[in-house]
């Protein structure tokens, strides 16, 4: 490898050393501020390192990495969003767990497995950052160890998401049977030279298709989504919703493109299906729960489908770079908003038992009680339901343009249902906030101090400043696409 390799490959090499530094340090000096000042620190410099990475260009890294713009772009997303992470767990972990030293350090390694599947050029290194994300996530998840909720989550994920994982490398080992190669690129011009209806194609395809679509808990994959958002701490649940989702979502994308599979007009037409019944089930389902945990959960699956439209819209080559450019955007949004979310959700209680628990009635009166907490909480909420002014209405707009650029009009449909149910149930906890308390319950509190209330108070402005002033990023993600 060459300087410049090495350079491109920065953000992957300050995240591994971050790493490296935090179980040298837990193995000699246990002490959980000092972890997570550490971790926050690591990850922030490898959101840093992204800079000057992307001024070398489009590297091939060895055949497993392809560091480009898109990618080293998600790579500083997904590690200031891990930071963020980091800031809204220290209060949590210190309330909850046992040795909470070692979450800090899971949390850094599933950042790496994100950041790796970011760059994945080749099926290979696909599933090394898919399991190296998935297995920090499954410890993650458990946290913390005294509660049972948080370990029936993890044991849920841990068989099903195993199931998965196996799922896919099975796929994989079947189309490199059938094409002799692994690379994208490659594997895209070998599927060229064998008929489009061969069966171990067919069955490779669907396999790893089918794997990939559980991870993203897309319909009908989608049924361990709220038990383990249930059970899980609410900032990594946010962690899990946000960047879980987009670094899998993006090595799916890229797969698409560089192996070409947008000429098999079925797997496209595929993933349109899924859209429409992610859309329209996880915003019906939504509507039936009074944990907003278990809402929020749903509603992510209805997001994902928000997404998938893009891969229909991209079968039209002159449509593709808005749907690509559609999908950053709207991930972008999404990771700021899920997590500012999830991160909010660990202030509303003022008993640590209801933390993973919060129901409608907790948040009744909030306004009332805790204004400035109520406030941020709105805006995240009608983030979510794409309201105007606020990242999320820019992310679902520029997904309902690159749908009416592809004529997609049966996607379009499902998209304004989904999201007009959407808005209900978003603006239902809107009104359970505004009601004043009555006098038989105790007024809702709140819990986990300034730390937590400020990062929350920073993620808002960013929804804010991407829905009010989205002219740089735009114009960033057309430069680079």
């Amino acid at each position: 490898m060459s300087a410049a390799d090495f350079l491109a490959v920065a953000p992957l090499l300050v995240l591994a050393g971050a790493a490296t530094l935090l179980m040298m340090q837990i193995a000699f000096l246990r002490n959980v501020t000092l972890t997570a000042v550490l971790a926050a620190c690591g990850l922030g410099l490898a959101a840093l390192s992204c800079i000057p990475a992307i001024d070398q260009g489009t590297v091939q890294v060895t055949p497993l990495l392809l560091m480009d713009a898109l990618g080293l772009l998600f790579c500083a997303l997904f590690a200031l969003a891990a930071a963020v992470t980091v800031l809204l767990s220290l209060d949590y972990m210190r309330c909850h767990g046992d040795e909470p030293e070692e979450y800090f350090l899971l949390l850094v390694l599933s950042t790496l497995g994100a950041c790796v599947l970011a760059c994945a050029n080749h099926l290979a290194s696909l599933l090394l950052g898919l399991e190296l994300m998935s297995i920090a996530l499954y410890a993650l998840i458990a946290y913390p160890n005294r509660s049972l909720l948080p370990l029936e989550a993890a044991s849920k994920y841990l068989v099903l998401s195993g199931a998965a994982s196996a799922t896919i490398l099975f796929g994989f080992a079947i189309l490199y049977a059938a094409t002799g190669s692994l690379a994208f690129p490659e594997l895209g011009a070998r599927l060229l030279a064998l008929p489009a209806n061969d069966p171990m194609l067919l069955v490779g395809a669907a396999m790893v298709f089918a794997g990939l679509a559980f991870k993203l808990s897309v319909v009908p994959f989608h049924l361990w989504t709220p038990d383990v958002y249930a059970g899980a701490p609410a900032p990594i649940t946010g962690f899990l919703a946000s960047v879980g989702k987009a670094a899998v979502l993006l090595v799916l994308l890229r797969l698409f493109i560089d192996a070409d599979l947008f000429r098999y007009r079925i797997l496209v037409e595929l993933t349109g299906l899924m859209a429409i019944l992610s859309m329209l089930a996880g915003n019906l389902l939504a509507l039936l729960q009074t944990n907003i945990k278990r809402m929020l959960a749903y509603s992510s699956i209805a997001h994902i489908g928000y997404l998938l439209i893009v891969f229909m819209v991209s079968l039209d080559e002159g449509s593709r770079s808005l749907a690509i450019e559609a999908a950053a955007y709207y991930l972008v949004a999404y990771t700021a908003t899920t997590i500012a979310a999830f991160g909010l959700l660990t202030l509303i209680s003022a008993r640590q038992a209801e933390r993973e628990n919060v129901e409608l009635h907790h948040v009744s009166g909030l306004f009332w009680s805790s204004p400035l907490l109520a406030g941020l909480m709105l805006v995240a909420l009608l983030s979510l339901a794409g309201i105007p002014l606020t990242a999320g209405f820019i992310g679902k707009f520029y997904i309902f343009s690159a749908a009416v650029s592809g004529q997609n009009w049966i996607l379009l449909g499902a998209l304004i249902i989904g999201s007009a149910i959407g808005i209900y149930y978003y603006l239902r906890v809107v009104y359970y906030m505004s009601r004043r308390p009555e006098e038989h319950h105790a007024p809702p509190g709140t819990n986990g101090g300034l730390m937590v209330g400020s990062v929350s108070c920073v993620l808002i402005a960013a929804i804010l400043l991407l829905g009010t002033l989205p002219q740089s990023l735009m114009a960033y993600l057309r430069s680079i696409l």
